[in-house]
């Protein structure tokens, strides 16, 4: 099972990182962005997979590829964001990890903008 090795990655990463931190914190942040990087590209297979499924059921569907491909871009963006938001809080940047959040929330908007217009343009063509 691949979370039993995540997470027995993640334990020996954190108590390295507890040792490391009272001598050279610096290093302790490094070690946090790779572990996080390596676990990340752990998960990349089954990002694709996912990816590949939601193209197969788009097209089974006929929804748009342009709907579907903004969906998974906010998905993304999200999970982009969750991810450097976690390093500068491991950082002690706080307040620059809600600076990531909020570019975030914007950018999901602005990239939410044509589905929402379609939306619209659904719900006037329904009404009389």
């Amino acid at each position: 099972m691949e979370i039993v090795k995540i997470v027995g990655l993640a334990i020996v990463a954190v108590v390295l990182i507890v040792v490391i931190r009272q001598q050279r914190p610096e290093l302790a942040v490094q070690l946090s962005i790779i572990v996080g990087a390596v676990i990340f590209t752990m998960m990349l297979g089954k990002i694709n997979s996912v990816i590949s499924l939601m193209q197969e059921l788009a097209r089974r569907s006929n929804v748009s590829t342009l709907y579907m491909g903004t969906i998974l871009k906010i998905v993304g963006v999200a999970y982009i964001a969750e991810f450097g938001a976690q390093i500068c809080r491991d950082a002690g940047e706080s307040a620059v990890a809600s600076k990531i959040e909020f570019a975030a929330k914007v950018i999901v908007i602005v990239l939410a903008i044509p589905i929402i217009a379609a939306v619209f343009d659904f719900l006037l063509k329904l009404l009389p």
